[in-house]
């Protein structure tokens, strides 16, 4: 072990005195420094010395000998240190960016897999059990299906709306097939006016308002999920991108190609030099560090909550289970649907329905399950997603420390560059991570924070807020929502507020302010929801003998209700 222990000791004597031979016993040439700027590709030959000459040009790489640089190639080496350094950053990011990337897309599209299944599933639902109405709903269900996709892609639509046209277009078919299936009125006037009596008399209960909320409640999360992965890339591709200052930029020269100035074109900075110096130039993308490892523990938040009402995919698949209900809720109270609709909307008396009962019309055929393979669902997906991505939780707070022991310096043991001679050790003070860590910085003088970094943390502060249901986003607009200000119960809700003065009444359209949040998650925030109960039956019946009125006084009324229910 002492004969082992002195060899390897001879050794590293050896290896110090031929760097240090390397860059003295050259100078008379530079034809290795000339060597190695070719192949590197640092700039063009003309710029290189025929010979060692004096440095007193040079503004970096100074030397109280002669050297093998001029100017203009230290302006090329000072680029070259700076692409060097850039190319390091984004092969160490590569993985992390292709993660988000790559989940960012199979999200897409598992929603767009998942709107056509479920789009495919309520159509069968249809043809099953209400055949006499499944190809004239075909359109509508594809409309409805169609707005839930652009909503979870981030398109601005009201799904209270969407949710409720879906409604009014299928009042028309269940009524004319299995509420009053006789013959009479068919005019596109006559089905319209059925149409627009959707909102007003509730003929499918509480199964609309029911539908949007869950739709409402599990897009949020799904767009909430796509947003935070794209700010994720953003992030990356601003921190891959990021102009270095100018002391960072001289100290990378100094650290990466001083030394061929003198010769010396073989060695590599020392550990703790060059963690100085990376942890000088990237101490601002150290700040990213906390709120990275937030943002980590907030996406694992958010899908932790993703079950039941907040289940994306629970909701889409068991859309036609809504519709099932929906219609047996309007079969059910067909007596008094048909008494209203025919107060309301017949000019002329329409022959007695026939009676269909709810079992002919409501075939119970068992449907298969949906053939999906368990890889695919959405909350396995996220489960491998979250799981690589805790990986890298601590990307940030290690990356400059990563650069230097992935390839910048040089190993333990070995002689190395101390940014003025090849030494056997770095004996400076080496600081730590973080602007505030820069002040007593030897290599690097960092004089605050780069605002480009501080645009970057303010959104992720505002995405964490987001993740962690302390701001609620109105639907549709996640990306617009300013940061640190405004009401901190947001809500749900369409373009208009009750402070517009423009909130629903009567028996028109109804706008729904609605705040939307899991109580699993917001048990601090209350729900508030501005629904119009439907009418009761006792108070339609209670004004009976209003409605009694002549065919000159209804042909007056009629054009006065259109206009109040298109308000």
């Amino acid at each position: 072990m002492r004969i082992f222990s002195k060899m390897s000791a001879l050794l590293r004597c050896c290896v110090f005195l031929c760097l240090c031979g390397s860059g003295l016993g050259e100078m008379d040439t530079c034809s290795e420094v000339h060597k190695v700027f070719q192949l590197r590709q640092i700039g063009p030959n003309q710029v290189l010395p025929s010979s060692p000459r004096s440095g007193a040009d040079l503004q970096v790489c100074m030397s109280k000998s002669s050297t093998c640089c001029t100017k203009k190639m230290e302006e090329k080496y000072q680029v070259a240190a700076r692409r060097d350094v850039q190319n390091l950053l984004q092969t160490y990011s590569s993985r992390l960016k292709l993660l988000l990337s790559r989940y960012v897309a199979a999200f897409q599209e598992t929603f767009e897999v998942l709107m056509r299944q479920a789009e495919n599933h309520t159509n069968v639902v249809l043809q099953v059990s209400y055949q006499k109405i499944a190809d004239p709903a075909a359109g509508s269900v594809r409309e409805l299906f169609t707005d839930v996709g652009l909503f979870l892609l981030g398109s601005e639509l009201n799904v209270d709306e969407f949710v409720q046209r879906f409604f009014d277009a299928l009042f028309p078919l269940v009524y004319n097939h299995y509420i009053s299936p006789g013959v009479g009125d068919t005019s596109p006037g006559y089905t319209e006016c059925v149409r627009s009596l959707n909102r007003v008399i509730k003929p499918f209960g509480t199964v609309p308002d029911l539908f949007a909320d869950q739709i409402a409640t599990s897009g949020v999360s799904g767009k909430l999920l796509l947003q935070a992965l794209h700010l994720g890339i953003e992030v990356i591709n601003t921190t891959d991108h990021l102009q270095p200052s100018r002391e960072c930029r001289r100290a990378l020269l100094k650290m990466q190609y001083c030394p061929h100035c003198q010769g010396i074109t073989h060695s590599k900075p020392c550990m703790g030099y060059c963690l100085n110096v990376m942890r000088g130039c990237l101490a601002s993308m150290a700040e990213i560090d906390a709120h990275w490892r937030e943002f980590v523990r907030s996406l694992e938040g958010l899908s932790t909550r993703m079950h039941g009402a907040q289940d994306l995919e629970q909701v889409l698949l068991g859309a036609h289970t809504m519709l099932h209900d929906a219609i047996g809720h309007a079969q059910k109270n067909g007596p008094r649907l048909s008494a209203q609709v025919q107060k309301l909307c017949s000019t002329s008396i329409r022959r007695p329905a026939q009676s269909v009962s709810i079992q002919d019309s409501r075939v119970s055929i068992p449907l298969k399950a949906l053939n999906r393979r368990s890889d695919d669902s959405l909350s396995v997906m996220r489960k491998d997603f979250l799981k690589t991505l805790r990986t890298f939780s601590t990307f940030y707070g290690g990356l400059a420390d990563q650069m230097c022991l992935q390839g910048l310096s040089s190993g333990d043991g070995v002689p190395c560059w101390n940014g003025t001679n090849i030494v056997k050790s770095y004996t400076r003070r080496v600081v730590g991570n973080g602007v505030r860590a820069q002040s007593t910085n030897p290599e690097v003088k960092v004089k605050g924070e780069d605002p480009v970094i501080n645009q970057i943390i303010d959104k992720l502060k505002h995405i964490n807020q987001l993740l962690q249901g302390k701001t609620i986003p109105k639907l549709g607009s996640l990306d617009q929502i300013e940061t640190g200000s405004g009401d901190s119960e947001g809500h749900y809700s369409g373009d208009c507020d009750d402070e517009d003065g423009c909130a629903g009444s009567g028996g028109g359209e109804i706008n729904r302010k609605v705040s939307k949040i899991s109580p699993d998650v917001t048990s601090d925030y209350k729900h508030h929801h501005y629904h119009h109960p439907p009418a009761k039956d006792s108070a339609i019946d209670g004004k009976s003998h209003s409605l009694r009125l002549t065919g000159a006084i209804w042909v007056l009324v009629l054009p006065c209700l259109h206009m109040i229910l298109d308000l």
